[in-house]
């Protein structure tokens, strides 16, 4: 019999599980205030997201931090995963999905480009060859389907790919979910994404630090995106420890904030 998890429902919500730079925040051997602060707001985790959608819950990219954010969130249960991009911070996770097997009864179904699958497969090797199993879920079994730019259908919604530049060399995808969309590790937006962004009620983007940096966004350039977008609310993450959470926000325009771990969206 399939066994059943505890976990908290979700339904109609994303969480923004992680909203930290690669090394996280606190970064090890950092000296900075931003290390050292007592603000939980600046304590964060490799980015990652999860949506309550009306089928189960979408989680968007597997953190090398998955199981302490599920943990603290009371999700007990994935049901179903997309990748943005190969990067270490967004899929050295993805062990932690070994559990969900026995909770759906199936494989997990995970939604992701050809270089995501090159990648889970290199670096995953022993869940993808064809050793006999020492006992069930020794090894994470999941299901691959490929998406490139087109809609894909998950979960009983709708999940629009949004093509990214994450500097000279690394494509990524953003996802749009209804009204809402999750951009992480972008440093420039081609101009056919543009009207994939349109008429936004909430946008997640990157904006790593004030400085400029090659392969994200920095603060102004973020602030710059948004405004443009006209979006209602934006709330940046992959944020690095040169992001103070109080001291940034005060200077922030109206209708853009720093997101932070557990910060809950309702979908729209």
């Amino acid at each position: 019999m399939k066994k059943q998890p505890l976990t908290t429902d979700i339904s109609g919500e994303m969480i923004l599980l992680g909203t930290g730079t690669s090394v996280g925040v606190p970064a090890l051997g950092c000296s900075c205030d931003v290390c050292r602060s007592q603000e939980p707001r600046n304590h964060r985790t490799r980015c990652s997201a999860i949506l309550g959608l009306p089928e189960g819950n979408f989680l968007i990219d597997t953190s090398p931090d998955l199981r302490t954010q599920l943990l603290r969130e009371g999700l007990g249960i994935v049901h179903a995963v997309a990748y943005t991009h190969e990067h270490a911070d967004h899929v050295a996770g993805f062990d932690d999905l070994r559990l969900f097997q026995f909770y759906l009864g199936h494989s997990v179904p995970i939604f992701c480009n050809a270089t995501v699958e090159q990648r889970l497969r290199q670096a995953f090797d022993y869940a993808f060859d064809n050793a006999e199993q020492t006992h069930a879920g020794a090894v994470p079994s999941v299901d691959i389907h490929p998406i490139s730019t087109e809609p894909f259908e998950v979960l009983g919604e709708t999940i629009i790919p949004i093509p990214l530049k994450h500097g000279p060399r690394f494509d990524v995808l953003g996802f749009r979910i209804g009204n809402v969309a999750y951009c992480t590790d972008v440093k420039s937006i081609p101009k056919s994404s543009w009207p994939l962004l349109e008429n936004l009620d909430t946008l997640i983007l990157d904006a790593l630090r004030p400085r400029e940096h090659p392969t994200h966004l920095n603060l102004a350039q973020a602030v710059d995106i948004s405004q443009a977008l006209n979006v209602k609310k934006t709330f940046f993450t992959h944020c690095s420890c040169d992001i103070d959470y109080q001291t940034t926000n005060d200077l922030l325009p109206n209708g853009i904030e720093i997101g932070f771990d557990g910060l809950r969206i309702k979908l729209t």
